[in-house]
């Protein structure tokens, strides 16, 4: 495979004197900094509740004031 150009001047910067990148950049912990969770019953229902709906049909919001006598 082929050196992307980025890594091509990072290469020449090393080779000429120049200062290392790879000093830039922190350190990465040992353990997964994000969470990973399933989605609670609630989640689902509230999705399927308003999956397929048009945000912009007012009619859906608008119905429950109708009054019939």
């Amino acid at each position: 495979m082929s050196k992307s150009s980025a890594k091509k001047k990072r290469a020449h910067l090393l080779r000429n004197g120049g200062r290392d990148a790879s000093l830039s950049r922190g350190l990465a912990p040992s353990f997964s900094t994000h969470v990973r969770k399933t989605k609670s019953k609630k989640d689902r229902l509230e999705r399927s509740r308003h999956k397929g709906r048009n945000p912009y049909d007012r009619y859906l919001d608008n119905h429950k004031d109708f009054l019939c006598a």
